[in-house]
């Protein structure tokens, strides 16, 4: 779930999309990445190696897939864990996985899962193991919150004595958390995952300084990259026993990275500090597993284990926990004393200067980075400058880089078109997007030596603002000198950052293999730009065969791989990222790290990431336009469109921000607002597509129907998208109309045209709205073939699941389930409520309201969608729940915004709203209120004009009419 239109592109950015690294940072419509979904390594049903049959996808992770499977040799059922193709040629991660299998395989014991074999088919390499039937300890801790402190200490007590094991036999975990611990339907508890395990006194695939692990189960010396041993499991333990006993993480933060951080510093609260009734005993062995050094903690297993022996049979602990306890108080008393002496001291030393407001930030200020003019006549700089100064200006907080393909694309539609983003056309631009300043610069070669000048201009009267010249002593130096550039440009935009600070804040930042690499890059993002997605991916690919460690060429690769819908290519890719984080400012970092989110779809994780960006970087506006499509993705609309006012107000002249805006506000029932930010953006720049379904969206909600009408019909004369566009906004407002022949034209006519123009998942849409529009006039057969062809021609999750409701309706229970098993084996929070939507309508069209209302509730708490609430509405019907049924279709009168687009992707669905008029009239029927007959009249006015609607005669014999 993102943007519905990226910041400053003539693209719009669908449902699934995020905005990513451009110019060397992360820009909003730079790199836009589309969910795709690729098709399993195995089909169910499928044997592998003549031995095992697939029953089950179990869950995919990073690094592959789960299966469950029956070998049929040994007639037992089997985990059978894949490695993903693609990383299979990555000797780092075959070495991960073949880990898993070497490691786990010496440790035999019945806390530890037991690893039985390594095989392969087809080059596809997997391994099987223990098949664990019950849940893991994210899932009882996310239906509990927390547990008594007699079971957690159950718990606990099998979890450490399968790491003794493991301990003995020379092995650390370094990746236990509660998803990697399992329980069975006995109450066994089962370590798995040991992909990241090796053994103490080898080096394994990892060096001191690496980072590996889960953020929010790390110890103190893995955040710091130290050497590891046994007792940084132990540490984990201590982390995961706190949140058993307390429900909360011991290093509350609003980040991951900041409660890494705080774990490096920071003694954890102990946990009667939450609740009184743990008890003391507990709260101290958890709190010794805690210890920030490693020599306070327990030393091994066996020490932990015997305190929680001692406690389990009433006893007090040992001595020696007793000893090490008063040591630990000691130590932290002793320490504490001149601290505490000189925060008094402080305290009257800083009273005087206490302010009740904090110093304003500086004003928003953008700027636009023109393409240097290359003396030396080597083409390898050609473009790859600029970015690297946009990234060096950017380390201001309150600086935003323009993105350059963008202007180049803004550039091209000028009275005078310009292919060049020289002086003149830069600054037209700038003017016209509202950008402060425009950077011009120049490289000459003098002697041996390489002499790089800037200059900051004023996009309106042209007034030299700053200017920079910086001389690099060899060919590869040149990248390096940016930052030393830009700081004098930084100082008269208003950074008081002292240059040194600088230089040091973006040391690594600037580092490349080589020039070769960057300029690759720039051509990358001039190929994605001019909509050229593979070739841009492939030269992505070249940059970082060239600097095997550039983080934005894999980043480039990841969105492309997107946009092409090679979904599982994406992650990959946004992982090899991830891996080289030093290499990025830590401005970018906090990007990356809200993208990898976003692509992942970890909505609260990517709120968190993008507002640690937004506390640090408050102007920044790439920040505000994504954390508002990770807040889409939470459907916390309010919380969207504040963060995309935000936005708007940093860049008051960006179309496609306004855009966003337009749309969002739409969604959440502000149809004025949405129609004003939409006219706002079309007075600027008529062509964009997009401005006209904003505007026409807007207007359907305000009920202005024939405005809405012609506005499509505008729309189609824009281009062949808009064609598309228009065909999809009219059908909709037929269906909404009752006017289903009419639909039913326009949608096979734009499915057939978007077929012949290659707009497959356009096309896939409309035989949706086909499918569900033949299911309203009782056409079974033709139902059936537009849900065949929606499901040959889109794969998106979204498609998937109104194809599987069309089925469900007209019932084919075979097939929807199918579709919602595949929904529900999916990572991400969306398709899983989708899945549980489904399982519930199935359990609706079975004649089983009240398994319907659970597993429809099931889904709202997972994501409230308007579908969802439409959907429980009618479960309460069916079982006779009258006053809750009316609670649920009253919120969807309220929240009809949503309804405008079902799937918040650009596909007008207002068709499915008038229906919800009928079931209130059904519903006050059934409490007596005196008003029901209003609710049918309601829906006699919009769809009985026409009388093509099967369900008008019921109606209207129900309004008594």
């Amino acid at each position: 779930m993102g943007p519905n239109v990226s910041d400053q592109s003539a693209n719009a950015v669908k449902k699934g999309e995020a905005l990513t690294l451009a110019d060397s940072k992360l820009s909003a419509g730079d790199f836009s990445l589309s969910r795709g979904v690729q098709k399993p390594v195995f089909e169910i049903g499928a044997i592998v190696t003549d031995r095992y049959q697939i029953l089950a996808l179990l869950g995919e992770g990073g690094m592959g897939a789960v299966y469950k499977a029956h070998d049929r040799e040994l007639d037992r059922v089997v985990a059978l864990k894949v490695i993903r193709p693609e990383l299979a040629s990555h000797p780092e991660m075959l070495q991960r996985f073949k880990q898993e299998l070497i490691l786990a395989r010496e440790v035999t014991h019945r806390n530890v899962v037991r690893i039985y074999d390594i095989g392969e088919t087809d080059g596809v390499k997997f391994i099987t193991m223990e098949f664990v039937e019950g849940d893991d300890l994210g899932h009882a801790l996310r239906e509990k919150g927390k547990l008594a402190p007699p079971e957690a200490a159950a718990i606990i007590h099998q979890v450490c004595a399968g790491l003794q094991a493991a301990h003995s036999a020379g092995i650390i975990h370094r990746d236990l958390k509660p998803g990697n611990i399992m329980r069975d339907k006995h109450g066994r508890i089962v370590l798995t995952d040991f992909g990241l395990a090796r053994e103490v006194e080898s080096p394994g695939m990892t060096r001191t300084g690496a980072l590996v692990g889960t953020l929010d189960y790390m110890s103190p010396e893995q955040a710091t990259g130290q050497a590891l041993d046994s007792r940084s499991d132990l540490y984990m333990v201590g982390l995961i026993f706190y949140e058993l006993l307390t429900g909360k993480g011991a290093y509350a933060a609003d980040s991951s990275i900041a409660s890494l951080m705080k774990r490096t510093r920071e003694r954890a609260k102990p946990p009667t500090t939450h609740d009184r009734n743990i008890p003391t005993a507990l709260s101290d062995i958890c709190s010794k597993c805690l210890e920030i050094d490693p020599k306070q903690r327990y030393q091994n297993a066996n020490e932990l284990l015997a305190d929680l022996d001692a406690w389990q049979r009433g006893a007090g602990p040992s001595a020696g926990a007793i000893a090490r306890r008063w040591r630990a108080r000691f130590r932290w008393w002793h320490a504490a004393m001149p601290a505490l002496a000189a925060v008094i001291v402080l305290a009257g030393l800083l009273v005087p200067r206490l302010r009740l407001k904090p110093e304003a930030q500086p004003h928003p200020v953008s700027v636009l980075v023109a393409d240097f003019t290359n003396h030396t006549g080597d083409p390898v700089f050609d473009g790859t400058l600029e970015p690297a100064l946009n990234v060096a200006m950017e380390g201001a907080s309150f600086i935003n880089a323009f993105n350059r393909g963008t202007a180049r694309s803004l550039a091209r539609k000028l009275p005078k078109p310009a292919d060049k983003l020289d002086e003149q056309p830069a600054r037209l631009v700038a003017v016209a997007e509202g950008i402060s300043a425009v950077i011009t610069g120049e490289l000459s070669l003098r002697g041996d030596n390489y002499s790089i000048s800037a200059t900051a201009l004023d996009a309106v009267s042209g007034k030299v603002l700053a200017k920079a010249e910086v001389t690099a002593a060899n060919k590869n130096e040149v990248l390096s000198a940016i930052p030393k550039l830009a700081a004098p440009i930084r100082k008269a935009l208003g950074d008081t950052t002292p240059e040194s600070v600088q230089l040091e804040k973006s040391s690594g930042a600037f580092t490349a293999a080589s020039l070769e690499a960057v300029h690759q890059y720039s051509v990358g993002m001039e190929q994605q730009f001019s909509g050229k997605m593979e070739e841009a991916l492939q030269s992505f690919s070249k940059a970082a065969q060239l600097d095997p460690n550039f983080a934005r060429a894999y980043s480039g690769m990841a969105a492309m791989a997107g946009n092409l819908g090679r979904q599982k290519d994406a992650e990959k890719y946004i992982n090899l990222a991830m891996a080289h984080l030093d290499r990025m400012t830590e401005r970018e970092r906090y990007r990356l790290r809200g993208f990898f989110y976003f692509t992942t779809g970890n909505w609260q994780k990517c709120v968190e990431e993008y507002s640690e960006l937004l506390k640090r970087y408050p102007v920044d506006n790439v920040g505000y336009q994504n954390v508002a499509g990770c807040y889409l993705g939470l459907r916390n609309l309010p919380a969207t469109v504040e963060a995309a006012r935000h936005s708007v107000e940093i860049a008051p002249k960006s179309v496609l921000q306004r855009l966003n805006l337009s749309f969002y506000s739409t969604y959440a029932g502000d149809f004025q607002g949405g129609e004003r930010e939409a006219r706002t953006a079309l007075a600027q720049d008529p062509t964009v597509e997009y401005g006209y379904v904003a505007l026409a969206e807007a207007e359907v909600g305000r009920g202005e129907m024939a405005q809405a009408a012609e506005n499509y019909r505008k729309l189609a004369e824009l281009s062949p998208l808009g064609t598309s566009m228009a065909a999809a906004g009219l059908a909709d407002l037929a269906m909404y109309d009752g006017r289903f022949k009419d639909a039913v034209r326009i949608l096979q006519q734009g499915a057939a045209a978007d077929l012949k123009s290659k707009q497959s998942e356009n096309a896939a849409a409309k035989f949706v709205a086909l499918a569900h529009l033949q299911a309203l006039r009782e056409q079974k057969s033709q139902a059936i073939e537009a849900a065949g062809k929606a499901l040959a021609y889109g794969h998106a999750a979204g498609i998937r699941f109104l194809t599987a409701r069309v089925l469900i309706d007209i019932g084919d229970l075979a097939r929807a389930q199918k579709l919602a098993a595949g929904l529900g084996s999916e990572l991400q929070v969306e398709p899983q409520a989708y899945a549980r939507i489904l399982e519930g309508e199935s359990a609706l069209k079975r004649g089983d309201a009240r398994q319907a209302i659970k597993l429809i509730s099931e889904a709202n708490s997972t994501l409230d969608t308007w579908i969802g609430r439409f959907d429980l509405g009618r479960a309460y019907l069916e079982a006779g729940a009258f006053v809750e049924a009316d609670s649920e279709f009253d919120r969807c009168l309220k929240r009809r915004g949503e309804a405008v687009e079902l799937l918040m992707d650009n596909v007008p669905t207002y068709g499915y709203f008038p229906i919800v008029y009928y079931y209130q009239g059904r519903v006050r029927e059934g409490l007596k209120n005196a008003s029901f007959a209003e609710s049918y009249r309601t829906y006699l006015n919009i769809r009985g004009q026409a009388g093509e609607d099967p369900l008008l005669p019921e109606v209207r014999r129900r309004a008594g009419e």
